[in-house]
């Protein structure tokens, strides 16, 4: 049988197709690595960027929400503000119209006051014309009893007033607010209108009046107060005696006592003093006040001062006011000192003055 022979070109054409297409199989597969790596190396920086991206919205959400949280509490707040404004506001409008409906009623108050003093000034007048055209009552006798040294004895039966040079001295310390000590205390942290208007001192504010009103026409007088300092009650007249003639400086006494607020200690030695100051002396004495002194010329360590201590400076104020001259007191009630009416009492016997405690409507 004859052997078949054997075609080498066809195996080595074939060896050579294979070859070529595992080299360009590995070709593909050696540059598709590098790329791979490549895109890897290019992508890696945005892919943090988008990373970071999305971490800031992320916050941005977070923000967001906590920003419309506060808005929405913002909003409550505003409403709830808002709701109060219109309560002060509601509130201030009834506020100004007491206030305005106050103001009226001053004003009602102040014409009703000029009238009365109108009136007033009008029955001086025909009172000093009366006087002028012949003799008083009181120039002819009317049984009243002369005092030692100058000035006439203060009578509480018709109020007169004489002496030639009338000096009044007015207590204007925190005790004159109230008659009890608790009142006092209450009342001395209030504020100045409410302090003005306490019963007590309008009492003692109506009896000045009262007081200006009957003074001699051709007399002088000067009126001071006095609590830890003594004072003329019309300023710049300090150690000047006024003409009670004129109309006008008595309503400026008159005008300026409704002015004065009670505060402080009392010093009757200080008080006294400002008399001696005064040239010439007085010849009539008028000293108002609701108890005995807690302080001599300056202010005490302590804050209690005993009824023998207050005596004590009672005492020691004495020798300071002019001789032969009589003292006309007129006390007010006050809790816890019952020494006071005897002490004053003696003083205006010792000066054959007069010596008065006042009812509640008076004068």
């Amino acid at each position: 049988m004859k052997r078949r022979k054997l075609n080498v070109f066809s195996l080595s054409f074939i060896d050579c197709i294979c070859c070529g297409l595992g080299a360009i199989i590995l070709l593909f597969v050696l540059v598709n690595a590098k790329g791979a790596v490549r895109r890897n190396a290019v992508t890696s920086d945005l892919r943090a960027e988008a990373n970071k991206l999305e971490e800031q919205v992320l916050d941005g959400k977070k923000n967001l929400v906590e920003a419309r949280n506060a808005l929405f509490q913002t909003q409550t707040e505003l409403v709830t503000t808002r709701g109060r404004s219109s309560e002060i506001i509601d509130i201030l409008n009834e506020e100004k119209a007491e206030l305005a409906d106050r103001d009226k009623e001053t004003l009602a108050t102040k014409t009703h006051t000029n009238k009365l003093k109108a009136d007033l000034k009008s029955l001086e007048e025909e009172l000093r014309r009366l006087k002028g055209g012949a003799k008083t009552q009181d120039e002819l006798g009317s049984g009243l009893r002369p005092f030692p040294g100058h000035g006439d004895r203060q009578y509480l039966t018709d109020l007169k007033m004489g002496g030639k040079r009338i000096f009044i001295l007015v207590d204007v310390s925190a005790s004159m607010l109230d008659e009890t000590i608790v009142g006092i205390i209450r009342r001395r942290n209030l504020n100045n209108t409410q302090k003005l208007s306490a019963p007590k001192w309008r009492q003692v504010v109506k009896t000045i009046d009262w007081l200006i009103t009957r003074l001699p026409p051709t007399s002088k007088f000067q009126i001071y107060t006095f609590n830890d300092t003594a004072r003329p009650l019309i300023e710049k007249t300090k150690g000047v005696w006024l003409d009670a003639g004129k109309v006008d400086p008595l309503t400026l006494a008159a005008d300026s006592m409704h002015r004065v607020v009670p505060e402080k200690g009392t010093s009757l030695l200080n008080a006294f003093k400002a008399i001696g100051e005064m040239k010439p002396a007085p010849d009539n004495i008028f000293l108002l006040s609701d108890s005995l002194p807690t302080m001599g010329s300056s202010k005490p360590w302590q804050t209690r001062v005993s009824s023998k201590k207050r005596v004590r400076l009672f005492n020691e104020a004495i020798p300071k006011l002019p001789v032969r001259v009589p003292v006309n007191i007129i006390l007010y009630p006050m809790e816890g000192d019952p020494l006071a009416a005897d002490a004053y009492w003696r003083l205006a016997k010792k000066t054959k003055g007069s010596f008065f405690c006042p009812s509640r409507n008076w004068p």
